[in-house]
């Protein structure tokens, strides 16, 4: 009998980077940055509905988002996965899997693993590969991932660097290493050399293969695993909380793939990109003659290659004569900051942070 197929979209992020828009009741995954009719959620649970059936895509998120995204629409309210408190990455996908192992009382299931903060250009190319990349992870028993071919010397994402093929005549390589952030001379260095491919944070494997790396890599973490599905399935809630309570707090890349033993990588057939701050908006929106992403009331004089942004203020914006620039205006409050800045918006709600402390 094939393995059943699900979906995990990851939506527990903050969203500092999108302030003031982003707030901690309506963080990016909840606002409609990428599409103007969808959220980024709707766009990640649509675009994996097909694959698996709108009722197996499920959403692992932090409790303090489960309401709103609960009542959003999005899934079904019974479908929302909220760890108990943030372990990272990989604490999130531990519980999101002992919770599915006990809602489906098996071990056969297939999970695709995505995010809700990507702007995919193809579906239909993006389905194929994924399609592609679950069919491997269950004949092969590999933990899987797409890598994204680099348009730009990218210094805020990850590179995988691949290796030989899995099989001839087959797209899909052996993972020869994960990169973290690298500096802009290393950035350059991936390019040029053609060996390495963007980290796009999604993965694919079997409940089986997931749990046989994470034994390896993680054996404390792989008992908690397997203890907080028993209390689970007992119905004793409180008990798998407190077991949560014991996984350190490491992402998925340092805690299991960068130690995998069996991990391949499919080269994505899309376009595709990280809606991690403003400046990603110029990707994935139309922009005016002038190369200006413009939303909401505002009246822009000789502007060129900016992001202007008015939700809710009440009045309208002005700008005039600015080049390479961000400005958002919201009710929570302002913000402008150059476009090669943006990474550095969450300083503004650190600070944020402290002064209300």
């Amino acid at each position: 009998m094939a393995a059943k197929r699900v979906a995990i979209v990851m939506a527990g992020g903050s969203g500092e980077r999108f302030w003031p828009l982003s707030q901690p009741d309506r963080p990016k995954q909840l606002l409609k940055l990428a599409h103007p009719g969808m959220t980024l959620l709707e766009e990640a649970a649509a675009r994996v509905a097909p694959l698996v059936g709108a009722e197996n895509v499920f959403v692992a998120t932090t409790r303090a988002l489960a309401e709103p995204i609960a009542t959003s629409g999005t899934i079904p309210a019974a479908n929302v996965i909220a760890e108990p408190t943030r372990r990272n990455t990989l604490g999130c996908l531990i519980w999101a899997s002992a919770t599915l192992a006990a809602r489906f009382d098996s071990e056969d299931l297939s999970l695709a693993v995505v995010t809700a903060d990507h702007s995919i250009g193809d579906e239909e190319a993006f389905r194929a590969t994924v399609g592609e990349a679950m069919g491997l992870a269950e004949e092969t028993g590999a933990l899987v991932t797409i890598g994204i071919r680099p348009t730009r010397a990218e210094t805020g994402y990850g590179y995988l660097e691949i290796g030989e093929p899995m099989s001839p005549g087959r797209a899909a390589r052996q993972a020869r290493a994960f990169r973290e952030k690298p500096s802009p001379a290393d950035a350059a260095r991936y390019v040029a050399g053609g060996r390495h491919l963007w980290n796009s944070g999604m993965f694919f494997w079997t409940l089986a293969s997931f749990q046989r790396e994470l034994s390896a890599a993680q054996p404390e973490s792989f008992a908690v695993l397997g203890a907080i599905r028993g209390a689970l399935t007992r119905g004793d809630e409180n008990g798998a909380e407190r077991l949560f309570g014991q996984l350190p707090t490491i992402s998925v890349d340092k805690g299991l793939m960068e130690l995998a033993r069996h991990v391949a990588v499919v080269p994505a057939e899309f376009v595709w990109d990280d809606v991690g701050a403003w400046d990603a908006l110029q990707r994935c929106l139309p922009t005016d003659a002038e190369g200006n992403v413009v939303q909401g009331a505002v009246v822009q004089i000789d502007a060129k290659g900016c992001v202007l942004i008015n939700e809710g203020l009440g009045a309208p914006v002005g700008v005039v004569g600015i080049e390479n620039l961000v400005v958002v205006a919201s009710r929570h409050g302002v913000l402008v900051c150059p476009k090669d800045q943006a990474q550095r918006v969450r300083e503004i709600v650190a600070r944020l942070e402290r002064e209300r402390a």
